[in-house]
């Protein structure tokens, strides 16, 4: 029955993909969208807790495989996608502190720290290393200002 909807069954699985692509995107965009009366850096660390832990943990599992098998892959296309709809989203909330520009370095930790912890499943020190990732994109006295 669902080949018959689906056609073939890596058209089932990259449907799949799809839905949980599109609910990933919506799960996280909403961790990465400014708030007003917050600080972004305090709205990463949000974020990077969520997708290290409980909620983000299953989609970063099945996503990590397409990257890991993109020459294999049911989409080939899914590194390039999987970059770019990220970029606007901290773009975005990193003009709120005045760093759009690096909204690429900061994809580029985060990316880098989750294939660390996929790699090692050492969480504690990737979750170390994105605090002091954070405290650099925050100036020294708004970081001061947070703290009183």
């Amino acid at each position: 029955m669902l080949l018959y909807h689906f056609g073939t069954r890596d058209d089932l699985f990259l449907a799949i993909l799809r839905r949980a692509r599109q609910r990933q995107l919506v799960t996280f965009g909403d961790l990465l969208r400014v708030r007003p009366n917050e600080p972004y850096a305090r709205t990463l660390a949000r974020a990077w807790a969520t997708m290290t832990d409980g909620e983000g943990k299953p989609y970063l599992r099945m996503f990590s495989q397409l990257r890991v098998n993109a020459e294999l892959s049911l989409w080939p296309d899914f590194q390039r996608s999987a970059t770019l709809d990220w970029l606007e989203p901290l773009e975005i909330g990193l003009l709120s502190i005045g760093r759009p520009q690096t909204a690429t370095l900061a994809l580029a930790v985060i990316r880098g720290l989750l294939m660390d912890i996929d790699a090692t499943g050492d969480t504690t020190r990737a979750n170390r290393a994105f605090a002091d990732f954070l405290a650099l994109l925050t100036p020294p006295e708004t970081a001061q200002a947070e703290s009183t």
